[in-house]
């Protein structure tokens, strides 16, 4: 089976969910997960999860809550998956209380991907451009931002399609031959 696999980028409020859900409803009416990747942790997660909800609501997205260990999500066969965001997953794993690299973070979250293309007709994956900012990071977010810079570039390598949504605006950095048509 050939999965579709698109990565949207963009910075924040950028409105890249809202264009990835589109996309999304835009594939067909097959079985749709969105698979949550945010701790609610505070009063400023639990609005950003409820206006994420009430986003998707009346999409038929059955949510799938994932802060961690992706490779365990079990999907419906020929199903339609929204992840959002990699940035939180990058995190939750990267800043897990143990000890690893920026690379063993990045490995264990590509081997979680290919385990959800394995079972989905199409993969959308949500991440953020944090890279530009200009700020001086300390050492440890450094290697956060290099962990999810690795995660980046590896899905982008593998997608057949990339976007960055700017002022919501959908920008097509790389489209595979079969989704020109």
């Amino acid at each position: 089976m050939s999965v579709m696999f698109m990565v949207v980028t963009g910075g924040s409020g950028s409105g890249k969910s809202a264009w990835a859900e589109q996309q999304v409803t835009e594939l067909g009416e097959q079985k749709r997960y969105y698979i949550a990747t945010m701790r609610c942790e505070d009063e400023e997660s639990r609005r950003r999860i409820e206006r994420h909800r009430r986003m998707r609501a009346g999409r038929q997205f059955q949510t799938l809550e994932c802060p961690v260990n992706l490779e365990t999500v079990s999907l419906e066969p020929g199903s339609t998956v929204l992840l959002e965001c990699m940035s939180n997953l990058a995190a939750n794993e990267f800043f897990d209380g143990r000890v690893h690299t920026p690379q063993e973070t990045a490995e264990k979250i590509m081997a979680g991907i290919e385990a959800v293309r394995r079972q989905c007709a199409n993969l959308i994956v949500v991440t953020n451009e944090v890279f530009s900012d200009g700020a001086v990071s300390d050492a440890w977010t450094m290697q956060y931002l290099e962990c999810l810079g690795n995660i980046n570039c590896a899905m982008v390598c593998a997608a057949d399609c990339a976007v960055e949504v700017v002022y919501g605006i959908p920008v097509i950095l790389k489209q595979s031959e079969d989704m020109k048509r």
